[in-house]
């Protein structure tokens, strides 16, 4: 059995080309945060990591931050196979594949009502959750203000990428 802090040891001791390759999927299509997150090392715990992470996130210019969001891909409707495999492994876990026809032209329906409200897809860290939670929150955040929805797919990126760091670590030992 590997140890626990497998993970933060290898990342640590990584070049920044070979840490971006490690690390730089865990914010989708970004692989900026993991190159600003770096420069931070060495990284104490996972959580150490994540939170660097995240910090170099929201450090960004909005610019930045507007096209991290726009990465991601919309939940419900998007095909499996054009999802990255830790999208696709979260939208499988949340059983969105599973979806009849009624549920996708919902799910379809919703997207593009907040797509057209805020100008990017809807964004939540979907482990854990099941279909009806996801179409519930979907529901919900469609009654926000544009700012703070920004706000709230940043927060939930950042849950995104621990999640990921996470099954990393599952990846490389025990923890």
């Amino acid at each position: 059995m590997l140890p626990t802090d497998d993970l933060i040891q290898r990342a640590n001791a990584l070049d920044e080309n070979g840490f971006v390759e490690l690390l730089g999927a865990v914010y989708e299509h970004s692989p900026w945060v993991a190159r600003a997150a770096w420069q931070k090392r060495p990284f104490s715990s996972r959580d150490h990591l994540a939170a660097t992470m995240e910090a170099a996130m929201q450090q960004a210019d909005r610019a930045k931050q507007l096209a991290l969001i726009r990465a991601h891909p919309v939940l419900g409707v998007a095909r499996l196979e054009k999802l990255t495999a830790s999208s696709q492994s979260e939208q499988v876990a949340a059983g969105l594949h599973q979806m009849d026809p009624a549920e996708i032209a919902e799910f379809d329906n919703l997207n593009q009502r907040y797509a057209a409200k805020f100008g990017f897809p809807f964004i939540l860290a979907v482990t854990g959750k099941t279909r009806r939670d996801i179409r519930l929150s979907m529901q919900e955040r469609l009654g926000n203000y544009p700012e703070q929805e920004f706000l709230r797919c940043l927060s939930e990126i950042a849950q995104i990428g621990r999640h990921r760091i996470n099954a990393l670590q599952r990846q490389h030992g025990e923890g």
